[in-house]
Order: structure tokens, then C-alpha cells, then sequence
């Protein structure tokens, strides 16, 4: 009983408003804990949809590929050559799940124009812009993906340590509080036990005590009379 606290009415009111607290951590972590669990469970089926769509999308945007060099030639050497100035850029947001900051990508368009963007003037420029589109798209999805697999990963750890401090609370904490204040109850109760039967013991010695008093005091009373008594036959 040597980690156990003393068992007082002080401690007694202290450690119900630890469980109070500590029923009232669980049942919020156990909420927060259920809603990230539903969005692992998007994130986890938005990942899935968008590497299924991700494998036809990349094989089509390197066949588009095969098109516009059939149709405009070998330009990959003057694309390389080109003053290349990136048409779009990668932006970073960040959502919040139940308390949980996940990363969010997204793609955002610049504007800017290359010199790469008069190729296939003297032929195959369809195929090109085909070819730039297909890859473009194969690009958002990327951006897509790994926005969605960074987040997925947060969620991952974020629900380790919430479902952690769940079963802690449930199965340690609260436990443990509940043991304590079991603890301090019977020992109350025992005490109080204790004090009504010495309550008993000096109530019975105190009305013993007064009968004993009564007693001398009849006693005394009586002898006085018979020798007052006593006086009276002599005169």
C-alpha cells in the first residue's frame, strides 16, 4: 500500500476529479481517434483509385509520346536546348483533421510561356500538344498522390500515438484511479467502523461511570438519612 495515498476525504474528492478527467480525456481521444480513423480509411481509398487510374494514364501519355515523334520527329534535343521556364509550380497547404496537421499538395499554373512552344510548326504539333497534355495529367495525379501518401503517413502516426493514449487511459490510468479510490473507500469505511465502535466503548464507559456516580450518591444519601435518623431517636 506503500504507492497509495493516504486515505482521506481530502484525497478522496482529489482522486474522483482525476477520473472525472481522465473519462472525460478517453471519451474525447476516443472521438478523435473514430475520426481519424474514417479518414485514413478515404485517404487510404483515394490512394488506391488514383494509382489505378495512374498506371493507364502514365502508359497512355508515353504512347502519346511515341505519336508526336513519330508524326514531328526526334525533339527531345530541342526541348533540352530550349530556355525552359517552369509552367508550373507546387504549393503546399495544410488541412486539419481533428486536431491533426496533414500536408496538402497542389499544383498551381505560372503562366509562363517556353520557346519549346513553337515545336511541331512543321508537323506533328497536335501530337505534341497531345503529348504535353496527357503528361500534364499524369503530372497532376503525382502531385495527387504524393499529397495523399504524405497525409496518409501523418494520419498513420497520428492514430498510433491517439490509439496509445487511448488504451492507456483505458487500461492503465482509469483502472488505476478506480483501484485507489477503492482503496480509500474501505479504508474509510474501516475507519469509520473503528470510530463508532470506540464511540460505543466510551458511551458505555461514560453511562457506566454515571450509574456508578448514581450509585455512590444513593449510597451516600441513604447512610446520611439512617444517621440523621438515628439522631432523632437519641433526643
Amino acid at each position: 500500500m506503500s504507492d497509495k495515498p493516504p486515505p482521506t476525504r481530502m484525497n478522496q474528492q482529489v482522486f474522483k476529479g482525476k477520473k472525472k478527467a481522465a473519462v472525460g480525456g478517453f471519451r474525447l481521444l476516443k472521438k478523435k481517434a473514430d475520426a481519424l480513423k474514417a479518414k485514413f480509411r478515404d485517404y487510404a481509398k483515394a490512394i488506391a483509385e488514383t494509382k489505378g487510374t495512374m498506371a493507364d494514364d502514365t502508359k497512355d501519355a508515353f504512347f502519346s509520346l511515341t505519336q508526336a515523334e513519330y508524326a514531328a520527329g526526334d525533339f527531345k534535343k530541342a526541348v533540352l536546348e530550349g530556355n525552359m521556364v517552369a509552367q508550373v509550380r507546387v504549393t503546399s497547404a495544410v488541412d486539419n483533421v481533428a486536431g491533426v496537421k496533414l500536408p496538402v499538395f497542389n499544383l498551381q499554373e505560372t503562366g509562363a510561356v517556353n520557346d519549346n512552344q513553337t515545336l511541331g510548326l512543321v508537323g506533328g504539333g497536335k501530337k505534341i500538344q497531345a503529348s504535353r497534355d496527357r503528361f500534364g495529367l499524369v503530372l497532376k495525379n503525382l502531385i495527387k498522390l504524393a499529397s495523399l501518401q504524405t497525409s496518409f503517413v501523418t494520419l498513420d502516426e497520428a492514430m498510433k500515438v491517439t490509439n496509445r493514449r487511448v488504451n492507456a487511459l483505458e487500461n492503465v490510468t482509469i483502472p488505476r484511479i478506480e483501484g485507489i479510490l477503492s482503496y480509500i473507500s474501505r479504508e474509510l469505511d474501516e475507519l469509520e467502523r473503528e470510530d463508532f465502535t470506540r464511540l460505543k466503548k466510551v458511551q458505555a464507559a461514560k453511562e457506566e461511570r454515571i450509574k456508578e456516580e448514581q450509585a455512590r450518591k444513593d449510597e451516600e444519601a441513604k447512610i446520611a438519612k439512617a444517621e440523621l435518623g438515628g439522631y432523632y431517636d437519641d433526643s
